[in-house]
């Protein structure tokens, strides 16, 4: 199983900063789930919401920043003892961390980030380890487009046979539903089309364990040490 660390180890350091990610493996992952946006410049950056009000000491819609006023933009993301860190780009991202042994769910968050993180990723030889994700449909879908050797996955919150057929129509090879959708009855439905499942929102250990009950192929967590433990007293 993939233990993702959710923006790394979300639930502990600053999400999405090299010290999250850090962390997570440290805590034993071995995938590193993130988000790729794009700023006012072009520049690929690793940051989830659109705007910087939530987990920063800044304001306003990211893509209305260059990279250049964003450099020096404090992340605190749920730390409250005063340690943040700061904005990383994709390609420093991959520059780090393409030397471990380890998965990657790359999030496109933001529209026109689809070629560039393709070639970027292409470049660092990470092909083979790379799921490229979405919420919408369309980003993933641009992929294939692309490249129909890429890996992609459909994060979406119900699943049915027309979900299920459209991702088998441009060749998807994962689904990824919210954790508290999962049954029995829904893993043989995805795994009868051929489908990989990872899960998502995976908020508490109750849920964790039962989607290892399961036999989902990973999951994000923002608490990848709980899963590491627990997958390795079974």
């Amino acid at each position: 199983m993939i233990n993702y660390a959710h923006r790394g180890a979300s639930e502990y350091a600053p999400e999405n900063t090299l010290s999250s990610f850090y962390l997570g493996l440290l805590q034993g992952a071995n995938g590193i789930e993130t988000d790729v946006q794009k700023t006012k410049d072009g520049v690929l950056v690793l940051f989830h919401d659109e705007t910087l009000d939530r987990v920063s000491n800044k304001q306003g819609n990211l893509c209305d920043y260059t990279w250049d006023e964003l450099k020096d933009v404090k992340i605190y993301g749920n730390c409250t003892t005063g340690f943040y860190d700061r904005i990383v780009t994709l390609k420093e991202f991959l520059e780090k961390f393409s030397q471990y042994d380890i998965n990657f769910a790359v999030e496109l968050k933001g529209a026109d980030v689809e070629k560039e993180t393709l070639e970027m990723v292409k470049a660092f030889g990470l092909m083979n380890k790379t799921t490229f994700t979405s919420f919408r449909f369309p980003y993933i879908a641009r992929i294939k487009e692309l490249d129909k050797t890429a890996r992609i996955g459909w994060l979406v919150s119900s699943v049915n046979n027309e979900v299920i057929d459209q991702l088998l129509q441009v060749g998807g090879e994962e689904i990824a539903p919210k954790a508290e959708l999962l049954s029995d009855e829904l893993m043989k439905k995805c795994r009868n089309a051929g489908l990989g499942v990872r899960a998502w929102g995976v908020s508490n250990v109750t849920l964790m364990k039962k989607m290892c009950a399961l036999g989902v192929d990973g999951m994000t967590v923002n608490f990848p040490d709980r899963l590491h433990e627990y997958l390795h007293t079974q």
